[in-house]
């Protein structure tokens, strides 16, 4: 079993005891606006970021520039996550000049890398509070300080970091739900900064999961999706994971999702549970990267094409209707023409519904980073748009043969574009937009496909 490092409940309670301090001082600030850049973990830590400080006495303010106090949770994964994080960042130096008053905060990943604090410190003067990953929880602490003392913190904790229960958290939807399962990640892929931002793997208790999930059922939440950088590794790997599904399932948990996983830990349990677990949704994220056999070791991911197209086999003999998506890399260090036509080749063979596809980027710290690169960025671009092209003509076919099926779908929000229409995904993870009103938002409703779009369908709601 893996040790499971919790921050002390003497800690915990410290927090609290500097929640209530914030909410009484007179020049609090009144309102705050959270920016989130990045997967699905930085959302939960928003979340509880956005609970916390409604502790302090906050309210959340949907326009950024109205806001007293700003925050922006980072990502730094690829280089354009970190850019479009300091561009937004440097643009409220301007809006600072404007109203001096206004508190700017930064926290998440970027903030972890080496040296990110220290640069923003130095180029940035104008941010209030630093703060990282692993001491997220102590962030009434550093606004009490911040209020109190009237000069910048700058607080990051190079550790792996503790799991923090117990602290408050305001939820995005009333309907579905993000659990935290696990934090950080052993496996070291040469190009991912992940481990050395987000600390080694530790899981949570499965008793504190189960805990969180029948508060959120109670609560009238419809389906969760449980989150963790490979989650097939969850308390050491093997059979864990997918007895964690099951006991969510006697819970009566209507709908469970989760990512994302890492092919090298997938379990025959775990492709065992998506045959008998009916409230598991038939979709899997499983990041493919490459389909080289050598591009795969360079990247150390320590399973090969040929077992990777085993794992699909086995998936869909279980579960033949289950949706498949991925991350795939072009251009690593190195690639070849044939090395990338082997990627282009996989993604024939296994039809994904849809891929997340990426240029290498090149991370300080990584060994990838160290690696011989003497492909153009042109040919770069193009391979990538032979792959993009060719994916999203496989996507437009399953998206047509999804037509003339009934599908149960959770309605997720009313439409952007057109506000007699509303959208939720099936149960493979297409998102379909269908005629209806804000009052079926959280309900489940038997939905016949009518017509694919470029990367949606198009419904109607089934009469009686």
């Amino acid at each position: 079993m893996q040790d499971r490092p919790l921050v002390p409940e003497s800690e915990i309670h410290a927090q609290r005891e500097f929640m209530d301090r914030v909410r009484l001082l007179a020049h609090r600030p009144q309102s705050y606006h959270i920016v989130t850049l990045g997967c699905q973990m930085n959302e939960r830590d928003s979340e509880t970021i956005a609970g916390m400080l409604d502790a302090m006495g906050l309210c959340q303010e949907s326009v950024r520039e109205k806001a007293d106090l700003i925050l922006y949770n980072t990502c730094c994964v690829r280089e354009n996550a970190e850019n479009r994080a300091l561009g937004n960042v440097i643009w409220l130096k301007e809006l600072k000049k404007e109203r001096p008053e206004i508190l700017i905060c930064v926290g998440g990943c970027m903030t972890q890398e080496e040296g990110m604090a220290r640069r923003m410190k130095e180029m940035y003067p104008f941010i209030d509070l630093v703060f990282g990953t692993h001491n997220m929880y102590r962030l009434p602490e550093y606004l009490f300080r911040l209020l109190s003392e009237r000069h910048p913190v700058i607080e990051v904790v190079n550790s792996d970091g503790s799991i923090a229960e117990g602290l408050p958290e305001k939820r995005a939807s009333k309907y579905s739900a993000f659990i935290n399962i696990m934090y950080g990640c052993n496996n070291f892929c040469s190009y991912c900064i992940v481990p050395y931002v987000r600390g080694r793997e530790r899981s949570r208790d499965p008793e504190m999961v189960l805990e969180e999930a029948k508060r959120l059922l109670d609560a009238g939440v419809q389906e969760i999706t449980l989150l963790g950088q490979n989650v097939n590794s969850y308390m050491g790997g093997g059979s864990a994971f997918a007895e964690l599904l099951y006991r969510l399932d006697r819970l009566g948990i209507p709908r469970i999702r989760f990512m994302t996983s890492h092919p090298k830990d997938l379990s025959e349990e775990l492709i065992a549970a998506y045959a008998e677990i009916k409230s598991l949704m038939p979709h899997l994220h499983l990041p493919v990267q490459s389909g080289n056999n050598e591009i795969l070791r360079r990247m150390n991911r320590r399973y090969t094409r040929e077992r990777y197209l085993e794992l699909v086999e086995k998936l869909r003999k279980a579960c033949p209707d289950i949706g498949l998506t991925t991350d795939i890399i072009v251009g690593f260090p190195g690639e070849t023409e044939q090395q990338f036509l082997d990627t282009l080749s996989l993604v024939e063979e296994v039809r994904f519904d849809s891929a997340f596809t990426f240029i290498f980027s090149p991370r300080k710290g990584t060994r990838a980073a160290e690696m011989p690169d003497e492909t153009p960025y042109a040919l770069k671009s193009e391979r990538i748009q032979l792959l993009i092209d060719r994916q999203q003509a496989i996507s437009r076919e399953i998206l047509l043969e999804q037509v003339g099926k009934v599908e149960t779908v959770l309605v997720e929000s009313v439409s952007a574009r057109d506000a007699q229409s509303v959208g939720g995904k099936t149960p493979r993870s297409h998102m379909v937009n269908f005629p209806g009103n804000a009052e079926w938002i959280g309900r489940f409703m038997p939905v016949e496909i009518v017509s694919a779009g470029k990367n949606t369908l198009r419904g109607k709601i089934l009469e009686g």
